[in-house]
């Protein structure tokens, strides 16, 4: 180890600054590779973040990556950078355990594309990180629905570090990994991004490539980063991104990160809902979003109000569509003598009438996804291609924002053994909402909305409570709007310190 800098600095360096010590020679891609096996076996089991370790494969792609680098062959920014998995994303040889008891010996023989894309762009695969099981599809009742036990955020223990991607949001803020592969179906990185103080990316629906990674939901589910900031975010899913001839979801556009200027990003119209930040937000968390607001509007453009319609029922379509879409994807498990071995209750109950959905009821739910979407297009103001106002645009231009701003959550992580809010179940469609509307304009269901339209969000840690809890912010663009989201994102955090914040552990 390069004794100039001390180990817990390089664990909470961003992939940038690694980066930039590897090509100097500060700290080679094994010292890199080993601190971090290392911080995994110590400080792992605290949080319950590791289903296992890949020790042997990480130091082999280590020594190679020190190779090539040393003959000047180097892949890209992430070239001898460690990194952890989902443990629902396939790695050859290793165990995969989808987080589940009936899955606990499962081995797989080929690498997800997420994972092959990764390793030719010389990143180190140095662990799976733990899951709740199955990535929650039947609704969970407790933090403890896992293999591997409850998911705890670093800066408590006491409090759940998010779900589903429980152990990638808490290994990136531990310092285990600089940064980690999640994924989301309603909620899966933006939750453990915000509970846990790190910053998070769920893509565009189509851009990267499932393959290989547990399906839950073929039309909902999205593999992205957890990172320590928006330009890590960047980098890594520069790698990731791109058409799978073997995933017939994506697309066939790449992703190249185009950092917005700033008189652009002044030009960005942000909208959000003021009851979201002052009437629904917990009270301890509303100082700390008052002020990442305040910052935004530094930016010399005013927040404007929008928010989606109060009456559709966002999270009973997302309920009806994942319980019909898991519950065929697991059926065999749900009818065999494994399916009790599950961790906990209301998720086995979730996945059985999963089974019970109707067409009618999923088509329903698909119709109304259509209107979610079309109520997206009005709040942009378009049709969504990436793009900003012309400077000079006429007066009758229709009005609208480029990026919704909304909270992560609207409030800090929940005690580890608590009950957790009722998950939505498969349920008949259409519903009313599932609450009385508040008494002004909010975006209470953003998460399932923009998941229900495959819209992209960036959650940015913004403060913390006065106990010491991380909050964030919830940036969502149209589709294929990485780059203003990241852009946008990579200025907040030069404006703020929250990313770079360390829990309170032994770093050493």
């Amino acid at each position: 180890m390069a004794q100039t800098i001390p180990a817990a600095d390089l664990a909470f360096a961003t992939v940038t600054e690694l980066g930039e010590l590897l090509a100097r020679g500060s700290v080679s891609p094994v010292e890199l590779t080993r601190l971090a096996l290392h911080r995994l076996e110590r400080f792992g089991p605290r949080y319950n973040a590791v289903a296992s370790l890949t020790a042997e494969r990480a130091l082999a792609e280590a020594q190679r990556a020190e190779r090539e680098r040393r003959e000047g062959r180097v892949r890209g920014p992430l070239h001898g950078v460690p990194y952890g998995a989902k443990d629902l994303l396939a790695a050859r040889g290793a165990p995969t355990t989808w987080g589940a008891p009936p899955y606990r010996d499962q081995v797989l023989d080929a690498d997800a594309a997420v994972v092959q894309r990764l390793r030719r762009g010389g990143a180190v695969l140095a662990a799976k990180l733990a899951m709740v099981e199955l990535a929650g599809g039947g609704g969970y009742g407790y933090a403890s629905a896992s293999l591997q036990g409850p998911g705890r955020t670093p800066w408590n223990p006491d409090h759940w570090s998010g779900g589903s991607s429980s152990g990638s949001g808490a290994a990136v803020a531990a310092g285990l990994v600089p940064y980690a592969i999640g994924s989301e179906t309603s909620g899966s990185i933006l939750t453990p991004a915000s509970y846990c103080g790190v910053t998070g990316l769920r893509p565009t629906y189509g851009l990267v490539s499932r393959r290989g990674a547990m399906p839950l939901s073929w039309t909902l589910d999205k593999l992205g980063p957890l990172a320590r900031s928006a330009a890590d975010c960047a980098l890594i899913l520069e790698t990731m991104a791109g058409r799978d001839r073997h995933d017939p979801s994506t697309g066939g556009r790449p992703f190249r990160y185009r950092p917005l200027p700033l008189d652009e990003l002044c030009r960005l119209r942000l909208g959000y809902a003021p009851a979201d930040f002052e009437d629904l937000a917990a009270a301890e968390a509303r100082p700390a979003f008052g002020a990442a607001l305040d910052v935004l509007r530094r930016l010399g453009t005013p927040l404007r109000e929008a928010a989606l319609p109060s009456d559709l029922p966002y999270s009973a379509a997302v309920g009806t569509i994942i319980g019909a879409e898991g519950g065929t994807i697991f059926a065999g498990l749900i009818e065999s003598e494994a399916f009790e071995s599950l961790v906990d209750a209301r998720q086995k109950a979730g996945l059985r009438a999963g089974l019970a959905i109707t067409a009618r009821d999923y088509l329903n739910a698909m119709r109304l996804r259509a209107q979610v979407q079309e109520a997206f297009r009005r709040l942009f103001g378009d049709a969504g291609a990436d793009r900003l106002p012309a400077r000079g645009a006429p007066a009758g231009r229709p009005l609208g924002v480029d990026v919704l701003v909304g909270v992560g959550r609207p409030g800090p992580a929940p005690l580890v053994d608590a009950p957790l809010e009722s998950p939505p179940s498969p349920s008949l469609l259409p519903l009313p909402p599932t609450s009385s509307p508040p008494q002004r304009p909010a975006n209470p269901a953003l998460i399932p909305a923009g998941n229900l339209a495959g819209l992209p969000a960036l959650c940015l840690p913004c403060g913390f409570t006065p106990a010491g809890l991380p909050l964030a912010l919830q940036l969502v663009g149209r589709p294929f709007a990485e780059s203003t989201l990241l852009s946008l994102g990579a200025w907040f955090q030069s404006q703020t310190d929250w990313h770079r914040r360390r829990p309170p552990l032994e770093t050493s």
